[in-house]
């Protein structure tokens, strides 16, 4: 079964955010195409939710084992995709942190 993957409206905020974040701290021209890598593994990330959205773990706290988070591997730490497996054909993207924020959970 394939999964209708939806992203809401915080954590297209939550890419924009990082990937300005990314583009400020460019310093080379180098520096530029990492925050295009960045999105892209997240993105790339996201869509494996529309095929497997059950494989990756329980959000911690969460009351339902239908929020779970998605861990994106991304240089020296990543990102993590908090996601809801809202019925039986949809997934909703709830937010996207870099792992070193201190709300990313």
């Amino acid at each position: 079964m394939t999964f209708a993957v939806f992203v809401e409206v915080e954590a297209k905020a939550d890419l924009l955010r990082l990937y300005a974040y990314l583009l400020e701290r460019a310093e080379y021209a180098e520096d530029l195409d990492m925050a295009d890598r960045a999105l892209q593994a997240i993105d790339v990330a996201m869509t494996s939710l529309a095929n497997t959205p059950f494989l990756f773990r329980k959000a911690a706290g969460a009351r339902s084992g239908l929020r779970r988070e998605l861990v994106v591997p991304f240089g020296a730490a990543g990102y993590v995709v908090r996601y809801e497996i809202a019925s039986p054909n949809l997934v909703v993207v709830l937010a996207v942190r870099h792992q070193h924020e201190a709300d990313y959970h």
